[in-house]
């Protein structure tokens, strides 16, 4: 527990990524604080963040969306950043992304992924992205062309958009409700790397479609209050 308010707080929701959690934390930016929040991990990753310094936050509520909100309510910093836990992304990458929104550059900043290497990102989840990310565009005028885990904004400013979805919809609400708030939303080139362990998600076309799905539902105004325990 740190004994003063961070600069800035990293949520990184987490479910079973022991494998993973040594390299991110120890990228995250010195004066920053991780924030891990475990979904129900079974791989002992709560006990072995809490051992590295990570504030460890438990949320039993299966779903992306629930992990991040329990981040959010737990957070302190005036900016929060979210970042995934399996090491497919540099939390150290969240520095400029930090610097535009404290300058008042951005409202909201984007990790627009490039994939590292070949095979990092597969097909069926790259297809999944870019058709959310075309929705988006069309719905909202906003030029974004990827809805990732990466991003960056005020934490105020976020408890304002008064986000619902508890599933997979989570980073898509945030980015349409941005829009629709008049927030200044701009991306970032970030590189993508292989991940450590098995995606929930990407892993399987049933879980990228399964996140399709949840997003569609966010496009066409579904409450997704109602959607409950997701697998990521």
């Amino acid at each position: 527990m740190t004994s003063h308010r961070p600069q800035v707080d990293v949520i990184l929701p987490c479910l079973d990524e022991a494998e993973a959690i040594p390299w991110v934390l120890e990228r995250i930016p010195p004066g920053w604080r991780a924030v891990v929040v475990d979904n129900g991990s079974t791989d002992g990753s709560a006990d072995l963040a809490r051992g590295l310094g990570a504030e460890v936050v438990h949320e039993p509520v299966r779903g992306f969306g629930a992990a991040c909100q329990a981040g959010v309510a737990a957070s302190t910093a005036d900016i929060v950043c979210f970042c995934d836990c399996d090491a497919s992304l540099d939390p150290g990458a969240l520095v400029p992304f930090v610097r535009a929104v404290r300058a008042g550059e951005a409202d909201l900043v984007l990790g627009r992924r490039r994939p590292a290497r070949r095979g990092t990102w597969p097909l069926h989840a790259r297809l999944g992205n870019a058709a959310v990310a075309r929705m988006v565009r069309r719905r909202t005028g906003v030029a974004v062309h990827d809805i990732g885990p990466l991003r960056a904004m005020r934490r105020a400013a976020l408890e304002g958009l008064a986000l619902t979805d508890r599933r997979s919809g989570y980073p898509l609400q945030m980015v349409v409700r941005a829009a629709e708030a008049g927030w200044r939303i701009t991306e970032e080139d970030v590189a993508y790397l292989p991940r450590s362990g098995r995606s929930k998600v990407t892993g399987t076309w049933r879980g990228t479609w399964q996140a399709v799905r949840d997003m569609s539902r966010v496009l066409a105004g579904t409450d997704p209050r109602a959607m409950e325990g997701a697998v990521r």
